[in-house]
């Protein structure tokens, strides 16, 4: 978190008074060696709450495989076994009665499995959380926290690196990305500084018109989430289209993960963009009874950029599964001659996907709206499920 006070060192154990109430710094290293969790005791000393950060979450705990991606001595097994000690030492002998309070939850690339429930006490955690496990020893806590971990975001360990240099403050952050830029101010500074344009408005709104080359990462998903992902660099240059009244909370959610150098908004909105009677592109989109109707006409070509582990549990048939978080390998199977119906879930990630291509001149890619839910739904696809092995003995 950026406070105004990031030249201010806190020491592990520290206390900080905040009216009745008193706020203790424990350090957790495992996840990051910086990792920290903050005790909330009430007026009378009794431990009421814990906010863990990335060390403790709802059903998981915070993965040890970043930090090493940037200090070399640093292996995943050493930071695990951090890890291990400080739930051990410094977690696990706090009351029961704590509620905890994560740092995330479901959906997050910090963790492996995570609850959707956003609370717990921490005596009941002791009872479900695997990683807490109270007969476990640390060679066993080392490999199962490791197991099935997957490949993390690139901005991830520039933000380890970030959390031990230093980043500016998010006063000046959010200085620089309210800045209402004119059509004329947005367009030269997008001729400019290379910046990457993001349209964060809903995929329905950025299909009827966008500025050229803009990206579609909608405000209301997981949208730092899919920046981190497919930004590789989180000093880019970028420049929004949002909502009206939004601006703040898009460069506010950028920030978090790291991306400090928004260079403004355009004021306005899309909207003015197309009242200023500039050059604007869209994106074809079909119902999924267009897109059954137009199956029995022709063969057509089904894009599913689910992850692999969305596809491997039930997909439509003939489907080709082109992951939105690999989408440099993704891109590969698409043939720019032909054309290709595409969707995720629920429609979020495939406008994501489109407009991606569609700035690297992919013209030919078509959007179903419903997503595989409304696919599924139809029953107008043939759909195939996984079925696990165990199940046929």
């Amino acid at each position: 978190m950026k406070t105004g006070f990031e030249s201010y060192i806190a020491k592990d154990g520290e206390v900080f008074r905040i009216g009745n109430v008193n706020i203790r710094l424990i350090h957790t290293p495992g996840h990051t060696m910086e990792s920290s969790c903050y005790l909330l005791e009430d007026e009378n000393g009794n431990e009421v709450a814990l906010f863990t950060g990335d060390t403790l979450f709802i059903g998981d705990v915070g993965r040890p495989d970043l930090a090493q991606k940037v200090i070399a001595e640093l292996t995943q097994e050493k930071l695990a076994g951090h890890l291990f000690d400080s739930l051990r030492n410094k977690i696990m002998p706090l009351s029961d009665t704590l509620i905890v309070y994560p740092g995330h939850g479901a959906g997050s690339a910090c963790g492996k499995n995570m609850s959707k429930e956003t609370t717990d006490t921490l005596g009941n955690q002791k009872k479900v959380n695997y990683a807490l496990r109270a007969d476990m020893t640390k060679a066993e806590f080392i490999k199962e926290v490791l197991t099935g971990l997957m490949p993390p975001p690139g901005y991830f360990p520039q933000n380890v690196l970030m959390n031990i240099n230093g980043y500016n403050s998010i006063d000046t952050v959010l200085s620089s990305g309210t800045r209402a830029l004119s059509v004329r101010e947005f367009e030269a500074a997008a001729n400019e500084t290379q910046a990457v344009i993001i349209d964060t408005r809903k995929a329905i709104d950025f299909a009827k018109g966008f500025i050229p080359n803009a990206i579609n990462i909608g405000i209301d998903g997981s949208f730092a989430v899919w920046a981190g992902t497919l930004i590789p660099d989180v000093k880019q240059a970028i420049l929004l289209v949002t909502d009206p009244g939004r601006e703040e909370e898009v460069v506010t959610r950028l920030a978090r993960v790291g991306y400090d150098n928004t260079l403004g908004y355009l004021k306005g909105g899309f909207q003015e963009w197309e009242n200023a009677g500039k050059e604007y592109d869209e994106i074809t989109t079909v119902t999924v009874e267009e897109l059954a109707e137009l199956n029995t006409e022709e063969k057509i070509n089904i894009l599913d950029v689910r992850k692999a582990s969305e596809f491997a549990s039930e997909h439509i048939v003939d489907a080709i599964n082109a992951p939105l978080d690999y989408i440099n390998d993704s891109m590969v199977l698409v043939d720019k001659n032909k054309t290709y119906y595409v969707h995720c879930a629920a429609g979020y990630r495939s406008m994501i996907f489109i407009s991606i291509l569609r700035a690297r001149g992919y013209r030919n890619l078509v959007d179903i709206t419903d997503g595989f839910a409304g696919i599924k739904r139809s029953g107008k696809f043939k759909v195939t499920e996984y079925v696990c092995p165990t199940t046929l003995l």
